[in-house]
């Protein structure tokens, strides 16, 4: 079972990498830089994440990034930081697993790909997918979906994914053409579909440009008002989530925000 065990002032260099507990992604360096200078600053406000998988021995789990500005900072300056705050967990490999994964969840660019490895590992280890999703606060639905669908993404796929050149979606339906293609043409298949151009949406609004266009007539004219019936509301949301919307959608929240399309201008009420 996974549990906090204690809250520790543990010496850093008794902190070691799992082979299998690992970031799941590339440190950023310019993170790094970034919480070097903080931490220099301010000290360590968020302590390290380590499982203690037996008496006396450390892995990192959670603040790969805070570690790693830690070393550079030792580096350069012997003596600081021999010490840092940690949260000491124990559990099960798998559980730690997941911890591992959920705590690089709380990132805003962790990317479905980050996911992959470790819900295999969980369903080949007998989490069910409820257990697997509500662990990681996500649908039993989206995790089935990885369980069948990630270990038919190979690397082009996966790049296509991280690079935000494809959706989950498109990869989804790449891969059901090629698993429906007759035997011996599924390569084939794999290739076509990948050539193909994904066509590019096109937002009409976006929530950033909304959001700092409301915030200035807040500050501006914070008593301005709009009348809106709930077939609005909807086709705001659709709009401004760029899927599933239409030209009446688009007409509609143009009338009522003339002011977020540039091309027609207005202001508020």
């Amino acid at each position: 079972m996974l549990t906090t065990k204690r809250y520790e002032y543990l010496e850093f260099d008794r902190i070691a990498v799992h082979p299998t507990v690992g970031n799941h992604r590339q440190v950023n360096q310019s993170k790094v830089a970034h919480l070097e200078s903080d931490i220099l600053k301010n000290g360590l406000l968020e302590p390290l994440v380590v499982w203690e998988r037996s008496p006396n021995e450390f892995y990192l789990v959670g603040g790969f990034h805070r570690a790693t500005a830690i070393k550079e900072i030792r580096g350069k300056n012997p003596g600081y930081f021999d010490r840092v705050d940690v949260r000491v967990v124990a559990g099960e490999h798998d559980e730690i697993r997941a911890l591992n994964l959920k705590l690089n969840a709380d990132r805003l660019d962790i990317k479905i790909t980050d996911y992959f490895e470790t819900v295999i590992y969980l369903n080949n280890v007998n989490w069910s997918s409820e257990r697997i999703g509500d662990f990681l606060d996500k649908s039993s639905a989206w995790i089935d979906e990885i369980i069948k669908f990630a270990p038919m993404i190979n690397e082009s796929l996966r790049a296509k994914l991280e690079a935000g050149e494809m959706s989950w979606s498109r990869a989804k339906e790449i891969i059901s053409r090629t698993l429906s293609a007759k035997p011996g043409e599924e390569k084939a298949v794999m290739d076509e579909e990948l050539a193909k151009q994904q066509s590019k949406v096109i937002k009409p609004l976006t929530f950033k440009s909304a959001f700092s266009h409301f915030d200035k007539i807040k500050r501006s004219n914070p008593s301005a008002t709009y009348t809106l019936k709930l077939d609005d509301i909807s086709s705001l949301l659709k709009v401004l989530q760029g899927k599933a919307y239409n030209k009446t959608d688009v007409k509609a929240v143009s009338a009522i925000f003339p002011e977020l399309f540039p091309k027609k201008g207005g202001k508020a009420s």
